[in-house]
């Protein structure tokens, strides 16, 4: 779906409404919306501490929400529009769905600025060789592939 200046702004505008909406019902500050075709699929609020959910961000909430009801765990032709930037691992999130497109309003500065600074986690993956705060380690395994060849020979996987 080609972009349209006015009509990413009119959406980030829903986005920032929805954000600002979820504030005032008890979550976080952070809303999305998934579109396909220029229309509303599905929206998501920042839900973390009302589900005790660290992965329940707006993003999250809003691509689980359009995967189902659209029935499918690719969003290609779909377009993710947030309030804020998403952090990594929304990113991660919007990669995996396979969207075509990512709009967003508010920024990472605005966001440390509201008290959500997740700048750091953005540092890590453009600097991964800086210490991260939890740490990460590979233990050797001789069957640590074991998974991957069951899957590969299995004849009715669903690739993703």
């Amino acid at each position: 779906m080609p972009s349209t200046g006015l009509t990413d702004t009119r959406w980030a505008a829903e986005a920032v409404a929805l954000a600002a909406g979820s504030v005032t019902d008890g979550g976080g500050p952070f809303g999305a919306l998934v579109l396909r075709a220029g229309r509303p699929v599905a929206s998501g609020t920042n839900l973390v501490t009302a589900e005790l959910d660290p992965t329940a961000h707006a993003e999250i909430t809003a691509i689980r929400a359009a995967c189902r009801e659209l029935g499918t765990f690719h969003l290609d032709g779909c377009v993710l529009v947030s309030s804020c930037e998403p952090c990594p691992m929304c990113l991660g999130a919007a990669l995996w769905a396979r969207l075509d497109r990512v709009v967003y309003a508010a920024d990472r500065h605005d966001a440390a600025r509201g008290g959500f600074d997740d700048r750091a986690f953005h540092d890590l993956f453009r600097h991964p060789e800086q210490p991260w705060p939890t740490r990460v380690r590979q233990v050797p395994l001789a069957e640590r592939a074991a998974p991957f060849e069951r899957w590969l020979a299995k004849a009715d996987r669903v690739d993703y």
